[in-house]
């Protein structure tokens, strides 16, 4: 299958000695199992991919009408996760109803992860963008304070994507090319070496890193 992608959940960090006794930092993901809902083809579509579900328990109350029929449509569960991946093979015969499991990486392997960050709520210029702030000295007056946002003569006005306090986190984002340090086929395990977006708990799509060599 040339399905590129899987989703799961983030589960939590641990560690993995290597062989050498070096103690790697890992994410532990549950990857799948998933279930191919749709597939989109570029005949009817103009692109190819396949609309993925992340198979887990739901109450029926919870899905709507429209959701509803589109699931009885493609004769599967009722889920409560649901993204698209593409596919690289446009030959590819992925259909509705084949299962996608975490056996479709490999140890070694390159990928990318995406997920919602934390939200951190409204924050100033310092946590939010890094800002190093004014003296804590005495008699100083400028402390965690944004500074400067604009000449007066020129352009006499705020610089349009000015750094200011506002809301930070809970946004979706992208780490690139973490690699596959251990799979359990059994429990839908997969640890990659690094930190991903999100909290413990948080869906993540999983997909083969675009800039692995």
């Amino acid at each position: 299958m040339a399905v590129n992608g899987i989703l799961g959940i983030k589960l939590g960090m641990t560690q993995v000695f290597a062989e050498d006794g070096t103690a790697v930092p890992c994410t532990v993901l549950q990857a799948g199992p998933c279930v191919v809902v749709q597939r989109r083809t570029k005949d009817k579509d103009g692109y190819d991919a396949v609309q993925l579900g992340l198979v887990e328990f739901i109450k029926p109350q919870r899905v709507n009408k429209a959701r509803t029929g589109h699931f009885k449509k493609s004769n599967v569960a009722p889920m409560r996760y649901l993204r698209e991946v593409r596919i690289e093979d446009s030959k590819d015969e992925s259909k509705s109803g084949d299962r996608v499991l975490v056996d479709n990486f490999k140890i070694g392997e390159w990928v990318d992860v995406t997920g919602v960050s934390k939200g951190k709520g409204f924050q100033g210029g310092v946590k939010r963008w890094h800002f190093r702030g004014g003296d804590a000295s005495h008699g100083s007056m400028f402390h965690r304070a944004p500074g400067g946002i604009g000449a007066s003569s020129f352009p006499s006005r705020v610089w349009k994507g000015q750094h200011f306090p506002g809301h930070m986190g809970n946004e979706q984002k992208t780490v690139q090319k973490l690699k596959v340090v251990k799979i359990d086929s059994d429990e839908n395990l997969l640890l990659v070496r690094g930190a991903v977006p999100g909290p413990s708990g948080a869906y993540i799509l999983i997909r083969r890193a675009k800039k692995a060599k």
